[in-house]
Order: structure tokens, then C-alpha cells, then sequence
């Protein structure tokens, strides 16, 4: 077999996966669309919960509280560093948590949001935790490049100051 036929019969497998693929895609978004499309479940899920349930309104003040702990201390990356792991640890162990609420719902909510599945556990526990501390990760990202700006300045203001005195 020659090199022409070779890539040919290639392109021949990799245009085959290709619509392949492709054709799943079109089937999965025709399914989708018939369920109702992107917002119908989200608008259902937030019309099935009760938001005003003291311990959701608890939830949410918490999150807001902890994004302003979260700007208030942008700038001390001990604390950040702490904070970041607290709330990974907090999604790890999201699952046992929504365990134990979905046994103990009727102490403290309205109706059982605790499916075994950890949908609802996911959504107003794990994904503001997830996006807190994405946040924090933005913020050290953005740390970081500046320390590096200032290193690499002071780097060549060294370099130069070196160059100067050689010449001398």
C-alpha cells in the first residue's frame, strides 16, 4: 500500500467517525429539544423548592457570607489557601452530608429534597462551593502574575544595574 492510499483510506475511517459522531450529536439535541431544552428542568427545579425555608434562606446568607470572606481576604493567601481547602473538603464530603439530611429531612425542612442521586445537594451546596472557590483560584492566579510582573521587573533593573557598573 502506497502512502497516497494510506491517507486516503485514513480520511476515509476518520470522515466515518466523524459523522458518526455528528449524528449522535444531532440525535441527542433532537431528544433534548423534546424534553423542553435547556431552561424547562432548571425552571422546574426552582419552582419545585421552597426558598423561603429558614434553613435554604441560612444556606444562602452562608454563601453570601462566605463570598464576602472571600473579597474581604483576597489579599492574605494564607487565608485563602485555608478557606479553598475547607470548601473542597466540603464537596468531598457532600455525599455523606446529603446522606445524612436525607435521613433527617423532617427536623428541620418541608418536604424531602434529599434525593439519593445528590441532585439537590449538588445545586445548592457543592455548586456555590465549587464557584466560591473558583474565585479564590482567579484571585491567586491573578496574585501570582503580579509577584511574577514585579520579580521579572526588579530581575531587570538588576541585570541593568550590573551591565552599568561593569562598564565602568
Amino acid at each position: 500500500m502506497d502512502l497516497g492510499s494510506a491517507a486516503s483510506a485514513h480520511m476515509d475511517q476518520m470522515a466515518s467517525i466523524v459523522e458518526g459522531v455528528s449524528e449522535s450529536l444531532r440525535k441527542q439535541w433532537g431528544e433534548f429539544k423534546q424534553q423542553g431544552g435547556f431552561w424547562d428542568p432548571i425552571l422546574r427545579f426552582v419552582h419545585a423548592v421552597d426558598w423561603t425555608e429558614p434553613w435554604l434562606v441560612g444556606l444562602m446568607v452562608f454563601h453570601l457570607i462566605l463570598v464576602a470572606v472571600v473579597v474581604a481576604t483576597r489579599k492574605r493567601s494564607n487565608v485563602q489557601a485555608v478557606l479553598f481547602m475547607a470548601m473542597l473538603l466540603s464537596v468531598f464530603f457532600a455525599e455523606r452530608l446529603n446522606t445524612l439530611l436525607r435521613r433527617h429531612w423532617k427536623s428541620f425542612a418541608g418536604q424531602p429534597y434529599f434525593d439519593s442521586h445528590g441532585v439537590f445537594m449538588s445545586t445548592v451546596w457543592s455548586g456555590p462551593m465549587l464557584l466560591i472557590s473558583t474565585l479564590i483560584l482567579v484571585n491567586s492566579m491573578v496574585t501570582l502574575t503580579r509577584m511574577l510582573i514585579k520579580w521579572k521587573r526588579a530581575e531587570l533593573k538588576h541585570k541593568a544595574r550590573v551591565a552599568r557598573e561593569k562598564k565602568e
